[in-house]
C-alpha cells in the first residue's frame, strides 16, 4: 500500500465499530482468547467515550486504543489483569479514577510500520493531560520471552531489552513512547504462554497533573518580567534617587508585571553626595554608601507592596554584624517580606578597592510567580551555584551586573546563557549604563540586559527571550511560560538535569552554620 493511497482518521470508537473491532482483536490476539463480546466494548464506550481511540482509513478500522479510569495508587501495585474484570467480562471502570490504564492497542498487520501506534499513544497522552490525570498505566506481556526463558530471568530479560540487545515488539515500543517499567507483575495473564504469564508494569506520568485539592496551591504559569537598563546617573539627594526608582517601578507595575529588576549596586551614584576629594578614600566612600541602605530597604519594600509588584533591588552594600561590608541582593516580595542572598564571589576590585567580603548563603526564594535565585553578577560565571538552585527547582535566576567594558559584559553574558541551558531555566540578565567620569570608580558602564531561555523548540531558536538596545536607558519585559520549563525537563530534546551522572560525580553545599556559633551537636 502506498502512502498516497493513505486517508487516516483519528477518531473516537463507537458502538457501530464493533464488528470490525472484533475481526482486528481475533486477528492480533487469537493467541489469548480473541475479541471482547460487544457488550463489554460497548460499556466502555459509556462510561469513558474519550478513551476509545480509534483510527480509520477511508471507512476502515485500522487501529484502535482502548483505555479505562483507575486509582492510581491501586494499579500501581501489583495486580493481575482479572483486577480489571467484573462480572460477565465487563471492565471495571472508575470514573472517580486519577489515572488512565491501556487495555489493548491494536493495529492492523496491514499497517504497520506507518506508527500508528505511536499516533494513538499520543492520543492518550493528550487525553490524559485534558483531563487532568496523574499517568497512564499498562500491563504490557512480553511475548518473545518464551524464546529467551532457559537462560535469562523476566528481570535479565526486560533489562536486555531496554538495552537495545534484544527486540521485544510490546516492551520495546512500549519504552520507545516514553514508558518506564516500574515493576515486574507475576501471573499477570496466565494464559499468556509466550510471556511466561509474565507482564511488565509500565508507567507514563503527567508531568503537568495538578491534584484538585491543591489549585490555590499550585505555582503560577505565566510569569511577566519586567525589567530597568538603568541609567547611572548623578542624583542632588537621596530622595532624587528614590523619586527616580519609583518612576520605573510604576511604569513597571502598569504593565501588571510580576517583578521589577534592577542592576547591580545602582545606588552607587550616590557616592557622589561627598566632594571629589572625600571620594578619594575608596574604603570610605562605600561605606559613605552602605550608610543609605537601610532607607532603601524601607522604601523599596513599600514601593513593592503599593505597586504590588515584587522587586529584586539590584543589589546593596550591607555593613553585616562584623562591620564588615556586603554586597547584597535584596528581593521585596509585594506581600512585605524581604529576604536576601549575598554576592559570594568577589571581584579583584572589589576585594582591593573597598574590602568587601564573599557571603556564605545561597538560597531558592518562595514567590507568588514562581521560585527563584539572585546570583549577582561575578557569581554567574561559578555553575556550581547555578547548579545548586536548580537542584532546589528554581524557575528563574536573577543576574543583577554591573560591567564596565564589553569584553566583560560577554563574560557575564555566556555565563548567564549557559546557566540558562544546563540547569532548564529562565534567566534575567539587568546592567546599567553611562558614563559618571565625576564619580571615583564610575567612569563607564556597559550593558545589554536580557532574558535567556533553554535552547529547545518551545523557545526561540536563538534561547534569547527579550533584549535591550545596548548603552541606552530603557525598560524592558518578556512573559515567561513556567510550563515549558516543566515539559523541557521532562520531555525535551536533550534532559541535562535528568541525564546526569550521579553515579559519576555530585555536588553539595558545605555546612557553614558554625560561623554563626551554632552547635552541630546538638
Amino acid at each position: 500500500m502506498s502512502l498516497e493511497e493513505l486517508h487516516l482518521n483519528l477518531r473516537n470508537l463507537t458502538s457501530d465499530d464493533y464488528e470490525q473491532l472484533k475481526t482486528l482483536m481475533d486477528a492480533v490476539y487469537h493467541d489469548i482468547g480473541g475479541a471482547w463480546p460487544k457488550h463489554t466494548i460497548d460499556k466502555l464506550i459509556q462510561e469513558f467515550p474519550d478513551g476509545q481511540i480509534a483510527i480509520e482509513d477511508d471507512g476502515m478500522l485500522v487501529g484502535v486504543a482502548l483505555t479505562v479510569q483507575v486509582d492510581y495508587d491501586e494499579f500501581s501495585n501489583p495486580h493481575k489483569y482479572d483486577d480489571l474484570i467484573g462480572h460477565r467480562e465487563t471492565i471495571l471502570n472508575d470514573e472517580d479514577g486519577d489515572a488512565m490504564y491501556g487495555l489493548d492497542v491494536l493495529i492492523h498487520p496491514d499497517y504497520r510500520g506507518y506508527r500508528l501506534g505511536r499516533r494513538l499513544y499520543e492520543a492518550r497522552k493528550e487525553l490524559c493531560r485534558s483531563h487532568n490525570l496523574r499517568a497512564i498505566l499498562a500491563g504490557g506481556r512480553i511475548p518473545e520471552y518464551h524464546q529467551h526463558a532457559n537462560e535469562l530471568t523476566p528481570a535479565e530479560y526486560i533489562d536486555k531489552v531496554s538495552r537495545k540487545e534484544i527486540y521485544d515488539p510490546i516492551l520495546s515500543f512500549q519504552l520507545a513512547n516514553d514508558f518506564q517499567v516500574k515493576r515486574l507483575l507475576r501471573k499477570y495473564l496466565p494464559e499468556d504462554e509466550q510471556s511466561r504469564g509474565y507482564a511488565t508494569l509500565l508507567e507514563w506520568n503527567n508531568i503537568l497533573f495538578e491534584p484538585a485539592e491543591s489549585v490555590l496551591d499550585t505555582r503560577p504559569t505565566q510569569v511577566r518580567i519586567g525589567a530597568v537598563q538603568w541609567q547611572m546617573r548623578e542624583f542632588a539627594s537621596v530622595e532624587a534617587a528614590l523619586q527616580q526608582i519609583e518612576y520605573f517601578v510604576d511604569a513597571l507595575s502598569d504593565y501588571q508585571s510580576d517583578f521589577a529588576v534592577f542592576p547591580e549596586l545602582f545606588n552607587a551614584p550616590l557616592m557622589g553626595l561627598q566632594d571629589r576629594s572625600a571620594q578619594q578614600d575608596q574604603m570610605g566612600a562605600i561605606r559613605f554608601l552602605a550608610g543609605f541602605t537601610d532607607r532603601f530597604k524601607t522604601e523599596l519594600s513599600r514601593m513593592a507592596v503599593s505597586y504590588n509588584i515584587n522587586i529584586v533591588g539590584g543589589s546593596m552594600i550591607e555593613v553585616g554584624d562584623d562591620d564588615r561590608l556586603y554586597n547584597i541582593a535584596y528581593l521585596f516580595h509585594r506581600d512585605g517580606e524581604i529576604e536576601k542572598q549575598s554576592k559570594l564571589h568577589i571581584t579583584p576590585q572589589e576585594r582591593r578597592d573597598w574590602v568587601i567580603e564573599g557571603g556564605d548563603n545561597l538560597q531558592v526564594f518562595d514567590t507568588d510567580a514562581g521560585r527563584v535565585g539572585i546570583l549577582i553578577c561575578y557569581d554567574v560565571e561559578f555553575p556550581e551555584l547555578g547548579r545548586l538552585l536548580a537542584d532546589q527547582d528554581m524557575d528563574i535566576l536573577f543576574v543583577p551586573f554591573w560591567t564596565d567594558t564589553k569584553n566583560g559584559y560577554l563574560r557575564v553574558r555566556h555565563c548567564a546563557q549557559a546557566r540558562a541551558i544546563e540547569n532548564e531555566c529562565y534567566v534575567v540578565l539587568c546592567g546599567s549604563v553611562g558614563n559618571l567620569p565625576s564619580i571615583e570608580n564610575l567612569d563607564i558602564q556597559y550593558a545589554q540586559s536580557a532574558v535567556f531561555s533553554p535552547s529547545d523548540f518551545a523557545f526561540p531558536h536563538d534561547a534569547v527571550l527579550a533584549e535591550t538596545t545596548p548603552n541606552t536607558e530603557m525598560i524592558f519585559f518578556s512573559d515567561l511560560d513556567l510550563t515549558r520549563l516543566t515539559v523541557v525537563r521532562a520531555e525535551g530534546s536533550v534532559t541535562n538535569l535528568k541525564d546526569r551522572r550521579k553515579d559519576l560525580f555530585d555536588l553539595r553545599w558545605r555546612d557553614w552554620s558554625w560561623k554563626s556559633g551554632a552547635n552541630l551537636e546538638e
